[in-house]
């Protein structure tokens, strides 16, 4: 009698215990695994090295039941067709920066650097706080797409050149490589003919001299792609990108797909890529300028002629856009009054500070 009692109650107990656990398992995640298409090649390890932080954190996150493969330029696609990869499902997500596609649309430009736009921080205002994701998104979901910022170089150079720009005269007739559509159409009003290359493509242009110039990022990121061995002449500062934004680029049906948790882990992940990124460059930077003045690169500064007929010419574009991108018109006015309101924060205290901090003889 007490078997028999036994047995029923620990019946009982079992199918509770069934029952309680039930929901553990209906609510389990799935297992997905999604390539990613990066517009880098691996030998740049902090842009590249931002597809794979955000891959490896979501990693990390899911307990691995989110896996995501990363994939260099030219292993899937091109450097410069990241977007369409995306926007077809040929890949999940991609890795890359939006100028590349203003051929598309010019306000593509926009969400990563126009010339005398936002530096990084202000970016960063734009993008989280100041409605910059909000009024980007449509322009995304018309390729099927939902963009996320993953990354930032900070303030890029001026590129290599084989000749000195002593005067605005200089740039005219110059092939000068330099990302995106609209600083290069500021360059091409300057007298200079732009040239779109992805990254891997740009040293065998410059030694060949099937382009004359050519701008990348900064000195860490120059140095490994051996811009110094083919040109003298390093420039600054990078006015067409103040400070570039990248973009992690989800195909939007599968975004949708997604489980909100595994969202929300791509939403950390591509942050923590975002504050990582700029803050390697800085640390980098320093020595590879170094290293390279060393080894013979002049460094100079653009002259004050082209740097004002530069401002002049983007911002007659910028007028010129409204009428032939309909993104462009609703985007830029927006985005044109939160800078002039951020420029107004910025040089009241911090610039008036850091002018004064990187100048003076004190504590140098």
């Amino acid at each position: 009698m007490e078997r028999r009692s036994f047995l029923k109650k620990a019946a009982v107990g079992g199918l509770a215990a069934g029952t309680i656990a039930a929901p553990a398992i209906v609510h389990a995640q799935p297992k997905i695994q999604w390539r990613l298409a990066a517009s880098w090649p691996k030998s740049l390890d902090t842009l590249f090295g931002g597809a794979d932080l955000v891959a490896k954190r979501i990693g990390e996150i899911t307990d691995g039941k989110f896996e995501i493969r990363t994939f260099a330029a030219g292993e899937i696609v091109p450097a410069l067709q990241v977007l369409d990869a995306v926007q077809a499902g040929t890949v999940e997500m991609g890795h890359t920066a939006s100028y590349y596609y203003a051929g598309k649309d010019p306000a593509f430009a926009i969400a990563t650097a126009i010339p005398f736009g936002l530096n990084c921080r202000q970016q960063n205002a734009w993008w989280y706080e100041g409605g910059g994701e909000q009024i980007m998104a449509p322009l995304f979901k018309d390729y099927n797409c939902v963009a996320l910022i993953a990354g930032n170089t900070g303030g890029q150079m001026g590129g290599w050149w084989r000749k000195e720009i002593k005067t605005l005269e200089d740039f005219k007739g110059v092939k000068f490589r330099i990302g995106g559509l609209i600083a290069g159409e500021v360059c091409k009003r300057l007298g200079a003919v732009p040239q779109s290359l992805g990254g891997p493509d740009i040293y065998p242009a410059l030694e060949k001299g099937a382009i004359d110039a050519a701008e990348w990022v900064g000195p860490y990121d120059d140095e490994k792609l051996g811009f110094n061995k083919v040109a003298k002449f390093y420039y600054y500062p990078g006015w067409w990108e103040p400070g570039p934004a990248l973009v992690t680029l989800v195909n939007e049906k599968k975004w949708n797909e997604l489980p909100k948790d595994y969202q929300a882990a791509l939403k950390a992940a591509c942050g923590e890529a975002n504050t990582w990124m700029p803050a390697k460059y800085d640390v980098v930077n320093v020595p590879a300028l170094k290293r390279l003045i060393a080894g013979g690169t002049q460094l100079r500064a653009f002259p004050a002629a082209v740097m004002n007929a530069a401002a002049k010419n983007a911002f007659e574009l910028y007028e010129e856009l409204k009428g032939k991108s309909k993104h462009w018109a609703r985007i830029y006015p927006e985005w044109k009054k939160f800078r002039a309101d951020s420029n107004s924060w910025f040089r009241v205290d911090e610039n008036t500070d850091d002018n004064f901090r990187l100048h003076t003889k004190y504590g140098a």
